[in-house]
């Protein structure tokens, strides 16, 4: 008997040197299968359309590196059990410009001679090397820092960096001084004059800018914008609201002349980058920066409500929702078995069409579009 061969071969995995694929060893066909039924079980009751299938390798679009050994001998990966670094910048996930620019940033990395953050010690500099490529080969590099004392080193070498990575368009540092077990810090220094990523999806040039908000995989982003924005049309609605709205992704897809269209982000830095886009592309919509769970009343009333919040749902707002005047929800769900609680808490809102978008392969994380309908008007 011939057993189906594994989604992808990573030679990482086969050494036992990272386990963060934990499907990796299981055909896709197969992850895809788990997923949507996953996925049909949280939303019972809508028509499902098939299941937006992802490349298995080369589809991230961001490495979140740690950074780890010794100055002359860098690390860019993970932390072992140990809490030492764990190279993995050929990681084959990572689309290939990013490939390409891990290695001349290792070498950044020593010959600024930037101390790596050590977890067990906590001495260092450098925790984190965040690097994102836009669908254009464009790449925006972060450089998270403990204190700022590294940064006149690395901007020394910044004309050297260009040169060996041309695509650098966007590069900063994010200052992180507290021992925290998180990816960046709030306060953010330029290194390049530039400060804007342009991810042209569909398009749309959306404009990412450090610290912002943007979904992992683009080919299957673009394919869930396309997706949603063929719903909101189908249903034509005169207002959209897009509550958690990032860099605007679903509100600038949907806004058509004479539809009133906002969206609603706790980022400033992302909803700049909104504003920017609206602006460079005439799009009738406005961005407002507030917590989305807290919109106005008027927000939460528009005909539709786009709704793309983080694991833990959205919580309060599903009983607001419930209680207003929108007619349609599209609720954008990385979490299955949040979005199930949030449905249940929105009795009169019915799934009518759902969908699965495979962001993350070789894991169990799955994406889930779903249009809600009102059943009855109070």
């Amino acid at each position: 008997m011939t057993l189906a061969a594994p989604a992808l071969d990573c030679g990482y995995h086969r050494a036992g040197l990272c386990d963060s694929c934990t499907r990796i060893d299981v055909p896709y066909a197969d992850q895809l299968a788990r997923k949507d039924a996953a996925a049909r079980a949280a939303v019972p009751g809508a028509t499902w359309l098939p299941p937006q299938a992802s490349a298995v390798e080369a589809f991230r679009n961001k490495a979140k590196m740690v950074a780890g050994g010794t100055i002359d001998a860098p690390t860019l990966g993970i932390l072992d059990g140990e809490r030492r670094g764990v190279d993995l910048r050929r990681c084959p996930l990572h689309e290939q410009p990013i490939r390409d620019a891990l290695p001349v940033l290792a070498e950044l990395v020593r010959d600024a001679r930037v101390p790596p953050y050590s977890v067990p010690e906590r001495r260092g500099e450098l925790k984190h090397v965040l690097v994102t490529s836009s669908p254009d080969g464009e790449l925006m590099v972060r450089f998270v820092l403990r204190s700022t004392e590294a940064v006149p080193r690395i901007a020394k070498r910044l004309a050297w960096l260009r040169e060996r990575i041309p695509g650098l368009v966007v590069a900063s540092a994010s200052i992180l001084p507290e021992h925290r077990a998180v990816v960046e810090g709030d306060v953010e220094v330029p290194l390049t004059h530039e400060q804007t990523l342009v991810m042209r999806l569909n398009g749309v040039p959306l404009a990412l800018r450090p610290g912002g908000f943007f979904q992992t995989n683009t080919a299957v982003a673009a394919a869930l914008y396309r997706e949603a924005t063929a719903w909101i049309d189908d249903v034509d609605p005169a207002s959209v609201a897009d509550l958690y709205c990032g860099v605007g992704g679903f509100a600038l897809h949907a806004a058509r002349p004479g539809r009133d269209v906002v969206g609603v982000e706790t980022s400033a830095e992302a909803i700049a980058g909104a504003i920017e886009t609206a602006a460079a592309t005439a799009t009738p919509a406005r961005f407002v920066v507030g917590d989305a769970t807290a919109a106005d009343d008027t927000t939460v009333d528009a005909d539709l409500v786009v709704v793309n919040p983080p694991r833990r749902g959205i919580g309060a707002l599903a009983v607001r929702l419930e209680a207003s005047r929108a007619r349609h929800v599209v609720y954008s769900s990385c979490n299955p078995t949040t979005l199930a609680r949030d449905l249940q808490a929105m009795p009169s809102l019915r799934p009518v069409r759902a969908r699965m978008f495979d962001m993350f392969p070789h894991n169990d994380h799955a994406e889930v579009l779903v249009l809600l309908e009102r059943v009855s008007d109070r």
